[in-house]
């Protein structure tokens, strides 16, 4: 039963809204995928809901829900092949017969939008205040000057330091959370009636994310607009929206109060895209999945898996001593100077990791997670910085070997990134690029049948995270995000690792993904007796997968302990901070 929206006339209304796009021709006759809508019974079913005016609608669902599409297909930003259909009613006028004119008109001024990735909506080549001054001359037909004190006005409003500065500073010279809020300054800038946020907060750190939340907040009150604001995560959605509407493979599940959503779901879906979250409540030793949680709803019974005792005692198996990082940056014209990454105050990250444990590293971006993670593994060069301290390694020094004696080695310490598309060749298929490292290392031996058992071992290897052996013959971008990271994962376990550097592995996957993907990595561990690393900005995470945490800020690690006493009594006012950026929902037990 879907509880009712308010009655008053609403900004925004989209009325059995479907969309599907071409996908080519079969025995002359167009082929079409459903995005958005479904067929039942030979009838079309679109989707339907309102946003009123000054009000927070959230979109909700797992990735390929059609969230984003549906979004976009309001000022109609879809690609060539796709088609609409239904009504799409913006302050009574109809957008889906709106000219191209009309909605350019629209863009920018009356409806505005703020994406996921500020990176690739920014122009590169263009400093921030050139890109901010364009839609205040084109919408609002100010002067250069004008839009010039304007766009200081608003980079002022959204909270960026140094507004007048950074007027003249390019996308890439900015942080993550510093684009995100050039973004919504740009969005701002016309004041618009409407505001579209595309999962704006995702892979931000806890205080980042509780930053950018709050701005929404505050410049929705104070420009007294509506927001449509589209995320995976039920957590952030409870902090922000006033509206709930939930979405699974593009149609409309259950919409209501955020607050009747949280405390009172009535599909089966709804409840479980909630109970599927980790917490900073102390878990079990699986989270359980969208498919599990639907299915124990309706009477299956669930397989309990008992947790896994870990031996305080186990061999230690990687150890940082006093370990720092520097970079060198250019100054003047031919000179440099040293910026410490990781131990700034020359107190280096001194750690051990035993076998089968996990260490979590949390801390907000330009922490120093990252490059602590990569100098581990020797992965920066030694030309851009120097680096000190002990590396510990089964009795070796690893920053004291030579290339050809870290080579061995390097197949036992693996690395697995955040986005696994961009570490995968999109020109290999999954064959190739599992079969390739163990070509490299010698694995499978070197007669004629070397390929086919390398290929067999990787064919069992996808089988062990979970796909089957189709995939080997097809290519990265034929998979999901969740997909991809499988098989990044696979492609490490060719090797037959003893340690994972997990490096924000599962931040930008949605929360039913990334409850599979944690699992797959604790089973991993306790069926090879892998040790992790692993660096996130999500405690909640961290709280599921780590035995011990370390913390850091500014490159210095500022408190290290068990991670029961890292969540449940922080000794640092820093830790502190991190814990209560993170969203209400994850606060409670699931």
């Amino acid at each position: 039963m879907m509880a009712d929206l308010p009655t008053s006339q609403p900004l925004l209304s989209l009325q059995n809204l479907r969309v599907s796009f071409r996908t080519g021709m079969q025995g002359g006759v167009v082929q079409r995928t459903q995005a958005v809508g479904r067929t039942v019974d030979g009838q079309a079913q679109g989707i339907s809901f309102d946003i009123p005016e000054h009000t927070t609608v959230a979109l909700v669902g797992e990735s390929g829900s059609g969230k984003s599409v549906t979004a976009m297909a309001i000022l109609n930003l879809l690609p060539d092949n796709a088609e609409r259909s239904g009504a799409i009613t913006f302050q009574g006028r109809d957008l889906l017969t709106a000219t191209r004119r009309e909605l350019q008109a629209l863009r920018g001024k009356d409806i505005a939008c703020v994406f996921q990735d500020p990176m690739s909506s920014l122009n590169p080549v263009f400093t921030v205040g050139a890109q901010l001054c364009e839609p205040l001359m084109k919408h609002l037909g100010l002067s250069a000057k004008q839009a010039m004190a304007r766009a200081e006005a608003l980079l002022a409003e959204v909270g960026l330091p140094e507004p007048k500065r950074r007027l003249g500073a390019y996308p890439h010279e900015l942080s993550g959370g510093q684009q995100q809020r050039v973004m919504i300054a740009m969005a701002l800038s016309c004041e618009p009636k409407l505001l579209i946020a595309d999962e704006p907060t995702t892979a931000l750190d806890v205080t980042i994310q509780r930053q950018i939340m709050e701005l929404l907040a505050s410049v929705k009150s104070r420009h007294r607009m509506s927001m449509l604001f589209i995320s995976h995560d039920l957590g952030v959605v409870g902090e922000i929206s006033d509206q709930v509407v939930v979405m699974r493979q593009g149609t409309v599940r259950e919409r209501g109060p955020v607050a009747e959503i949280f405390a009172n779901p009535q599909d089966a879906y709804t409840r479980a895209l909630l109970a599927c979250r980790p917490t900073l409540a102390r878990t079990g030793p699986r989270l359980m999945v969208i498919a599990e949680h639907i299915a124990a709803q309706g009477g299956a019974e669930r397989e309990v898996r008992a947790a896994v005792f870990k031996d305080a005692n186990a061999p230690v198996i990687l150890e940082a001593r006093a370990l720092t990082k520097s970079f060198w940056i250019p100054h003047g014209l031919f000179g440099r100077r040293e910026f410490k990454a990781v131990g700034r105050e020359g107190r280096g990250a001194t750690f051990q990791l035993r076998r089968g444990h996990t260490l979590g590293v949390v801390g907000e971006s330009g922490s120093g997670k990252t490059t602590l993670g990569l100098a581990l593994l020797r992965l920066h060069e030694a030309s851009g910085g120097p680096v000190g301290g002990e590396v510990r390694f089964d009795g070796d020094d690893l920053l004291a070997l030579s290339k050809g004696q870290m080579l061995p080695i390097r197949r036992r310490l693996q690395v697995v990134f955040q986005n696994p598309y961009a570490s995968l060749n999109p020109r290999f298929t999954i064959a190739q690029t599992l079969v390739e490292p163990m070509a490299i290392h010698g694995i499978g031996g070197s007669g004629k049948g070397s390929q086919a058992d390398r290929e067999a071992r990787a064919s069992a290897l996808l089988q062990k995270v979970g796909l089957d052996e189709s995939a080997m013959a097809r290519y990265p971008h034929e998979f999901s995000g969740g997909q991809r990271q499988r098989i990044a994962i696979a492609r490490c376990l060719t090797l037959n690792p003893e340690v994972l550097v997990l490096d924000e592995a599962v931040s930008a996957l949605d929360v039913s993904v990334q409850a599979q993907v944690l699992n797959l990595l604790k089973d991993l561990q306790d069926e090879l007796g892998l040790a992790y690393v692993f660096i996130s900005h999500d405690l909640a995470v961290v709280r599921f997968m780590a035995d011990e945490v370390l913390v850091m800020k500014d490159g210095e690690v500022v408190e290290q302990a068990s991670v029961g006493q890292i969540l449940d009594a922080p000794q640092q006012d820093y830790t502190k901070r991190l814990i209560g950026a993170i969203p209400r929902g994850y606060r409670a037990a699931a």
